[in-house]
């Protein structure tokens, strides 16, 4: 969240970060309920400031008057400092509803339009034959099942079988050794259910609670990413200095009600309600972010690459970075038989948003006051990078190829469909 500190001191600069954000924030409500919560805790303050000249005059004089004043004094300060709690109570929410700022790099927008491709890597492949949908692929191929899915689960699932299931597999070994092997990262199996103050140290609550699946009559939640447990490793703890940058990957399964998806890629392996995904989180200072930032976004670029599929960088606009994102980028890989890109990962970095929402510090140096870490996460990259691989590996006999950094994780065979 942001400090309480930066909206009373420039409260238009937050106003137009979340207007360029397209996101409400009470600033108004937050500033007069500061206002209330600040004047309850002076007079509580000064009420007390009496007692204590007055307990040292009653120690004195053991008048009795002096003690009954002393008695109403206690009681209003009690009344004045129950009521400060109660309007910081409503304060804190109120924060928590209020979008992060923005990098100066970003660009202004409100829309996907408003979006700038800064790169790309290779080229769209030339099949010489009219591509199929990954969909269309997978259910001739027996490696997906979308209708008995639907069936044992209702729409928005997928079965993966044989050599589907046998290619996520490869693609989670495959995505975590190169994380853990030659960019550095811990591994980690994180739960898949966290607690309430976990979602928001990420920001996932309070606003995007719709989006979440709640176990019934429990504080548990499944996690919409391994970011959540990741990010969350930390919290309430004040961390060694020379130890950052930390950086984790998890494989897991991810779990996402989809309310704000209504009629967006009902068909396919795309917007499903469970699937999974190789996640990166860092907790970095501030001064090491952008950069790890940068580096983050190359780890996950570097699948993509090893895979040989086509993918443009895009940085994303105001309006459609989201509302706890300071900087971000997606990772839009080109899907032949669907005819357009799809966004494969996100990355995105934080400042010390989520920190102070989760509240983990570092200390600079020893015996220095802690400050808040930076955080940053992507996915690298999410399991989803099959559509695009089996529309561009496709061959005109309807079989796939298997990409070569995957065929030792699939048992050396080269085709998907030979046998």
């Amino acid at each position: 969240m942001l400090p309480l500190e930066l909206i009373r001191k420039d409260p238009d600069r937050v106003r137009r970060a979340a207007e360029l954000k397209g996101e409400p924030a009470p600033i108004d409500e937050i500033l007069k309920l500061d206002k209330e919560w600040r004047e309850h805790l002076h007079k509580a303050e000064t009420i007390k400031e009496e007692q204590n000249k007055l307990s040292r005059e009653f120690a004195k004089t053991r008048d009795e008057a002096l003690k009954d004043r002393l008695r109403q004094m206690a009681d209003v300060a009690k009344q004045e400092m129950a009521q400060a709690e109660a309007v910081k109570r409503e304060l804190d929410d109120l924060l928590l509803r209020v979008p992060n700022l923005f990098h100066e790099s970003v660009p202004i927008g409100m829309t996907e339009a408003d979006n700038v491709v800064v790169r790309e890597w290779g080229g769209k492949p030339e099949l010489g034959f009219t591509a199929r949908t990954h969909y269309d692929l997978g259910e001739a191929l027996g490696i997906m099942d979308f209708e008995r899915a639907a069936r044992v689960s209702g729409s928005r699932f997928a079965f993966l079988v044989g050599d589907g299931a046998r290619l996520e597999r490869a693609l989670a070994q495959f995505m975590l050794d190169v994380h853990t092997r030659e960019h550095g990262y811990k591994e980690v199996m994180p739960p898949a259910l966290v607690n309430s103050a976990s979602l928001v140290g990420t920001a996932n609550l309070p606003k995007f609670g719709a989006d979440l699946y709640k176990v019934e009559g429990q504080d548990l939640w499944l996690i919409p990413t391994a970011e959540v447990p990741l990010t969350n490793f930390h919290r309430e703890e004040i961390l060694d200095g020379h130890v950052l940058p930390l950086k984790y990957v998890a494989y897991s399964h991810c779990f996402r009600s989809e309310a704000g998806a209504a009629g967006k890629d009902t068909r396919g392996f795309i917007r499903l309600h469970h699937f999974s995904k190789v996640e990166l989180v860092k907790v970095t200072t501030p001064e090491q972010s952008m950069e790890e930032f940068e580096q983050l976004l190359a780890d996950a670029e570097t699948i993509l690459q090893r895979l040989g599929l086509h993918y443009q960088v895009m940085l994303m606009c105001t309006g459609d970075m989201g509302f706890a994102q300071y900087k971000k980028y997606d990772l839009n890989v080109w899907c032949p038989g669907l005819d357009r890109y799809l966004e494969i990962s996100s990355c995105s970095v934080f400042n010390d948003f989520q920190a102070m929402r989760a509240n983990i510090r570092y200390r600079p140096a020893p015996g220095a006051p802690p400050k808040f870490t930076h955080t940053i996460n992507g996915s690298g990259v999410a399991m989803r990078v099959i559509d695009p691989l089996l529309e561009t590996y496709q061959r005109s006999d309807g079989m796939v190829t298997v990409p070569d950094v995957l065929k030792p994780y699939m048992g050396g065979i080269e085709l998907i469909g030979a046998r």
